[in-house]
C-alpha cells in the first residue's frame, strides 16, 4: 500500500505529520518514538527573539480537548540555530519551522534566515498572531493582512511556504484564497479555536491569560468542515489539523480533501501515536482495496 504523498515539491513517506506546539524541537521525543515513521516534522513556533510566553496557569483540560495559553514560548532564532537545528538535521523526514511575528517585517527576517539553513524543507507561517501595526488584530482574520505576511515571506525564501490558517474567521475560504494568490505553496488548518474555562468556585478564569486556544477531539467537526471547504476552493495542497488521534480521523480528513494531516494534542496522550495511525492507514487501504492513499483524497460524496 502506497502511503507517500507530495506537498508541492516535497515528498513525505506518509501523510502523518507532527503539529507545531506539542512537538517542541523534536529532541524532546527522541526516547519516545521512531522519527522515521513520521511523514513530516513541524517544530514549535519560532520568533526572532526569545519569548517566555504567558504566565501560569496556561494549560487546562476540557471535555474532549485541551485549552492552552502557552503564548508561543520559544528560544528565539539564534538559540534555535545553535542548539536545536543540529538534531533536526539528523532526521530523515522533512522538517518545517513554524514562524510568527508581531510585524510583517519580522516574518520576512525569519524566513530569510531559515532560507539559508540546511536540513529545513520549509516554513509554516502562523498568521494567528496579533498585528501590532494594526491595533492588535490577528493577521489571519483579514485577507489583506494575511496576504501581506505571505507576500513578504515568499520574497524572502525559496523554501516551501505553508500557511497555518485561523478558524476564528467568518470565511476561511477567502483567507485561503488570499494566501494562495500571495504565493503560499500549501495551507494547514485549523489552528486552535478561541475558548474560555471558568472555575465556578472562585469565579475566576482557569487560565492566567483568561482565554486560550481549544484543541483536541472537540474541534474535529469544525476542522473537517473547514478543510473540505478550503480544499474545494484552492489548487494548492491542504494539510488537515484538529482532533486527529486515530487512523479513522486521518482518513476522514483525507476524504475531505487533505493531502496530509498533522497530529498535535493526541501526542500528549500517546507520544508514538503516529506509528499507530500510519499502520491503520495501511490496513484501511488494504481492506478497501486501494493501492495508494492518494486514491481516497477528496472522495467525499455529497
Amino acid at each position: 500500500m502506497k502511503l507517500d504523498v507530495k506537498i508541492g515539491d516535497i515528498k513525505l513517506a506518509n501523510p502523518v505529520m507532527t503539529a507545531s506546539g506539542t512537538f517542541g524541537y523534536a529532541a524532546e521525543y527522541k526516547e519516545l518514538l521512531n522519527f522515521d515513521r513520521i511523514g513530516g516534522i513541524i517544530v514549535k513556533g519560532l520568533s526572532l527573539e526569545p519569548s517566555t510566553g504567558n504566565p501560569l496557569p496556561r494549560v487546562v483540560e476540557t471535555p474532549c480537548g485541551l485549552l492552552n495559553a502557552v503564548g508561543l514560548e520559544n528560544v528565539g532564532l539564534k538559540a534555535f540555530i545553535r542548539d536545536k537545528l543540529p538534531f533536526l538535521q539528523t532526521l530523515k523526514s522533512p522538517v518545517f519551522v513554524n514562524i510568527y511575528g508581531k510585524k510583517v517585517e519580522e516574518y520576512g527576517e525569519l524566513a530569510s534566515a531559515i532560507n539559508s539553513l540546511d536540513g529545513i524543507a520549509g516554513v509554516e507561517v502562523n498568521i494567528s498572531c496579533p498585528n501590532v501595526s494594526a491595533g492588535g488584530a490577528a493577521f489571519g482574520v483579514d485577507p489583506d493582512a494575511a496576504s501581506l505576511v505571505v507576500d513578504q515571506v515568499r520574497k524572502c525564501t525559496s523554501k516551501h511556504v505553508m500557511v497555518k490558517l485561523s478558524p476564528n474567521v467568518t470565511d476561511i475560504v477567502r483567507i485561503a484564497q488570499a494566501v494562495e494568490d500571495a504565493g503560499a505553496d500549501s495551507v494547514s488548518l485549523i489552528n486552535t479555536l478561541t475558548g474560555l474555562a471558568i472555575d465556578s468556585e472562585t469565579f475566576s478564569p482557569m487560565l492566567a491569560n483568561v482565554t486560550g486556544g481549544l484543541s483536541g477531539p472537540a474541534i474535529k467537526p469544525v476542522a473537517l468542515r473547514m478543510v473540505w471547504q478550503v480544499a474545494s476552493n484552492v489548487k494548492i495542497p491542504v494539510i488537515g489539523i484538529g482532533g486527529i488521534a486515530t487512523a479513522t480521523d486521518a482518513i476522514e480528513f483525507i476524504i475531505a480533501g487533505a493531502t496530509a494531516v498533522q497530529v498535535g494534542t493526541a501526542m500528549l496522550v500517546d507520544p508514538d501515536c503516529h506509528g499507530r495511525i500510519v499502520s491503520g492507514l495501511r490496513a484501511f487501504l488494504k481492506r478497501k482495496k486501494f493501492e495508494s492513499i492518494n486514491d481516497i483524497r477528496g472522495r467525499l460524496i455529497v
